[in-house]
């Protein structure tokens, strides 16, 4: 197992950095294409491999060879049991993605661009240290603000945001105690983080920048920014093991309003890209959800969730993407007929968009029964809300599933099936959703083991109940 102590997770950085130093300087839109695509793959392939070697000795570190101890002393950039699946995850969202990018869009999609963000998403999901996870977070709004710059949009609403995202974020952790001498942060620390992260996922009334950005950007930028879920796992990271029960459960009903609320928005909306946006606010918030519940069952039900979102969300993207690179942006206030024009890209949204909404035999099944088993266990109004939530995303999806592909058949002079390469960028992720549903122990496991891990380290730290019990009768009397 030498060949998987190698610091495969660094090599991953530093190519596609590399990578997107190198494309920039092509201008040829298929030399771009072709050489990102490689670099894209050759990280995918480093990001597996860094995650077999986790897999395979969980307590070992990056390597004695590795740049981090050599320079810095220690290892900032790991693979825990929560980021184990999360960095080959992103990096596969990346390659498919640029797989799937059709010679219409390659002079829409920037592949340098995407391989900047795509290397400080990879050093995101693999860091712990809070001061540089949050300048990360931070650094990772920056492209997709010259992505707009790049297609002449307006920019207010997204920087905007993001500002008061990054403000609230290094506000918040400045008063946060690093000694952790006290069983409670102060409210300075705790109401900032908790307000910035809320802002990134896009809670209501917050949530105005998801819809935008996905109106203004590419689809496939877009796509690649909101599937990882990096408001989640900055959640996960900065305020799960510092916040009080209080307000976890505060979060925890902002988060179900809002799924409930952005799953009836998806089911009336007439446009396929806000249709999606709304549907992805439904599904973050749902994985919040579970998150701030803090149980065994919940936190499992939620990082299972989150990992089949990212998945299916991220194939459904990509399905939308390759309709809208056909027939344009497509309206969902008509029968547009199109699913003997491309019964492929039919076949990839329907599984697709259920797997997101937990039908069986999919990934997304066992995840929403143990999400709903344990908002149920914690609440039982909790858990009719997350069952609304599902159904109305449910519904939404096979309405637009029959505005799309049914009624008057469409008629067009050249063929509209799916590429070769979107074909297997599109089924990839299928047959992904599909294993994961046919057999979810090993994922549930992991799932299992990062959820004991967090909550370990809550009760470590003495917040899982702050207040201390009263003392007994007996207790008094002596």
């Amino acid at each position: 197992m030498t060949f998987l102590h190698i610091p495969w997770l660094e090599c991953s950085f530093v190519l596609s950095l590399v990578g997107a130093l190198y494309v920039s300087r092509l201008r040829d839109p298929n030399r771009a294409s072709a050489a990102g695509l490689v670099f894209t793959g050759i990280v995918l392939a480093c990001t597996m491999l860094a995650w077999l070697g986790f897999y395979f000795d969980p307590d070992a570190s990056l390597s004695q060879w590795s740049l981090q101890t050599e320079l810095l002393g220690r290892e900032i950039f790991f693979i825990d049991r929560l980021s184990a699946p999360l960095v080959p995850m992103v990096a596969l969202l990346h390659f498919l993605t640029a797989l799937a990018t059709a010679r219409t869009k390659m002079r829409r999609f920037s592949f340098s661009w995407s391989l900047l963000a795509e290397s400080i998403r990879l050093m995101t999901f693999s860091c712990k240290e809070p001061w540089i996870l949050i300048a990360l977070l931070i650094a990772n709004s920056i492209p997709p603000y010259f992505e707009l710059v790049n297609r002449r949009k307006p920019t207010r609403v997204y920087v905007l945001h993001m500002g008061l995202f990054a403000g609230l974020l290094v506000f918040g952790w400045a008063f946060v105690d690093p000694t952790q001498l006290h069983s409670t942060q102060t409210a300075w620390a705790t109401i900032p983080v908790l307000a910035a992260i809320l802002l990134r996922c896009g809670t209501i009334p917050v949530h105005c920048w998801v819809t935008d950005w996905f109106e203004h950007a590419s689809f496939g930028n877009a796509l690649l920014y909101v599937a990882p879920l990096s408001g989640v796992y900055a959640g996960v990271r900065l305020l799960l093991p510092i916040a009080p029960d209080w307000m976890l459960q505060g979060v925890g009903i902002i988060s179900l309003v809002t799924a409930v609320y952005a799953a009836a928005m998806a089911t009336i909306q007439r446009e396929t890209r806000r249709f999606f946006a709304f549907l992805f606010l439904s599904h973050t918030s749902l994985v919040l959800v579970g998150l701030e519940l803090v149980t065994s069952v919940s936190l499992t039900g939620a990082l299972s969730l989150w990992f089949s979102v990212s998945l299916s969300l991220g194939g459904f993207g990509l399905t939308l993407r390759a309709l809208e690179s056909r027939f344009g942006r497509l309206a969902l206030t008509d029968f547009h007929g199109l699913y003997d024009s491309s019964r492929a890209l039919a076949v990839s949204f329907l599984i697709t968009g259920l797997a997101s909404v937990g039908f069986p035999g999919t990934l997304g099944f066992v995840s929403t029964e143990l999400l709903v088993d344990g908002a149920v266990e914690a609440n039982v109004f909790i858990g009719l809300g997350v069952v609304a939530a599902t159904t109305l995303n449910g519904i939404a999806v096979v309405r637009a599933y029959l505005l799309i592909f049914t009624g008057a058949h469409h008629a067009s002079t050249i063929s509209l099936q799916l590429g070769i390469r979107e074909r297997i960028a599109v089924w990839t992720l299928s047959v992904l959703i599909l294993a994961g549903g046919i057999y979810p122990q090993p994922g549930l496991t992991s799932r299992l083991k990062a959820a004991d891990a967090l909550i370990a380290e809550r009760k470590k730290l003495r917040l899982t109940d702050p207040t201390p019990a009263p003392p007994s009768e007996s207790t008094r009397h002596d």
